[in-house]
C-alpha cells in the first residue's frame, strides 16, 4: 500500500476510534457512578490507564518518560483529565449523558474561540460567526430546560460542563505540538498519571475516599471502568493526540458532531434517559452551530463555486 493511502486509512481508523469509543464513554461513566464516586471513579480510571501504558512503554525502552516537557505534561493532563473529564463524569450525577455529550460537543466553539483571542489570534469567518451563535442559542435553551426541571442544582451541574468544555479546549490547545509524534504515548501517559493524581486529590478533598466499599462495586461498573481506562482513554486518547499532529484542531475536534448522537441514542435504549421536545430542539441547534464552525470552508468554497457558475 503506497505510503499515502495507508498514512489516509490510519487516519480514517484513528478518527473511527474517537468517534465510536467516546461516543460510548457516556454510558459507561454513567454505569461507574452507580457505585463509585464521580472524581475517584475518573482518578481510577486515568491511574489504571497511565499504569498500563507506562509498562507498554517500559518494553520498547528503559526510560520512556525522559526528555518530555515536565511543565505541559503536567499542566495538559490537568486540563484534559483531570478538569476536562473529571468535571464531565461529576456533573452526570444530575445531567443525563446524553447532554452531557451534547454540551461537550461545543469544544470545536471554544477552541475556535480561545483560539481567535489567546493563541494564532486568527478571526473568526463570518459562516464561523454564525456557528457561534447558533451553537450557544443551542445551549442557552438546554440550560433553560435544566434550570426548569433541575433547579438551581441542575445549574451547577451545567456549570461544571462548562468548566470541563474550557479545559479541554485549553489543554487542547496548550499541548498541541509539544512533542514529536514517536513521543505522543508517552504524553498520554504522562498526561493519565498527572490528572489521575490531580483527581485524587479533589476526591481526597470531597471526602469519597470515606465509607468506599469496592466490594459493593457491581462487575458491570469494573467492566466499565476498565472500558474507560483501555478503550476510552488509552486507545481513544492516543488517536486524538495522534490525530491532533496530522490535522488542524478545528477538524480533529469533528467528532464532537457525531459522539452527542451516539452517547444520545445509548442513553435513551440503555438509561431510559428522557428526550423531549426542548433538548431535540436545542441538540439540532448545537449541532447545527458546530457544523457550522466546523465546515466553513467547505460552505465558502461552495457558495463560491455556485455564484461564478452563475
Amino acid at each position: 500500500m503506497p505510503e499515502s493511502a495507508a498514512l489516509r486509512l490510519r487516519i480514517a481508523l484513528a478518527f473511527l476510534c474517537i468517534l465510536v469509543v467516546w461516543g460510548t464513554t457516556y454510558l459507561a461513566i454513567a454505569i461507574v457512578l452507580r457505585d463509585l464516586p464521580p472524581f475517584l471513579s475518573a482518578a481510577m480510571r486515568f491511574l489504571l490507564a497511565a499504569a498500563l501504558l507506562y509498562g507498554l512503554l517500559r518494553l520498547q525502552g528503559p526510560r520512556p518518560m525522559a526528555g518530555l516537557p515536565t511543565r505541559t505534561v503536567i499542566v495538559s493532563g490537568i486540563l484534559l483529565c483531570g478538569l476536562g473529564n473529571g468535571f464531565t463524569v461529576f456533573a452526570m450525577q444530575g445531567v443525563p449523558s446524553g447532554i452531557a455529550a451534547l454540551l461537550n460537543s461545543t469544544i470545536p466553539i471554544c477552541v475556535t474561540l480561545l483560539d481567535w483571542g489567546f493563541f494564532s489570534r486568527r478571526r473568526p469567518s463570518p459562516w464561523t460567526g454564525i456557528g457561534l451563535v447558533v451553537g450557544v442559542g443551542g445551549v442557552g435553551l438546554i440550560v433553560s430546560q435544566t434550570a426548569s426541571t433541575a433547579g438551581l442544582r441542575g445549574l451547577g451541574y451545567m456549570l461544571s460542563l462548562a468548566v470541563a468544555v474550557t479545559a479541554w479546549s485549553i489543554g487542547t490547545l496548550v499541548q498541541r505540538g509539544a512533542v514529536p509524534r514517536q513521543r505522543l504515548l508517552a504524553l498520554g501517559c504522562g498526561q493519565f498519571a498527572s490528572g489521575g493524581a490531580f483527581l485524587c486529590l479533589v476526591a481526597l478533598w470531597r471526602g469519597e475516599f470515606a465509607g468506599l466499599d469496592l466490594g459493593a462495586v457491581a462487575p458491570a461498573g469494573w467492566l466499565a471502568l476498565a472500558f474507560l481506562a483501555v478503550f476510552g482513554s488509552i486507545l481513544a486518547q492516543s488517536s486524538y493526540l495522534w490525530l491532533l499532529t496530522r490535522w488542524p484542531a478545528e477538524k480533529v475536534t469533528t467528532y464532537a458532531v457525531v459522539n452527542p448522537v451516539i452517547a444520545l441514542v445509548l442513553g435513551s435504549l440503555v438509561l431510559d434517559e428522557p428526550v423531549t421536545w426542548s433538548s431535540t430542539a436545542g441538540a439540532a441547534l448545537v449541532l447545527g452551530g458546530v457544523a457550522l464552525v466546523l465546515f466553513e470552508q467547505q460552505i465558502t468554497a461552495a457558495l463560491r463555486r455556485r455564484s461564478s457558475q452563475g
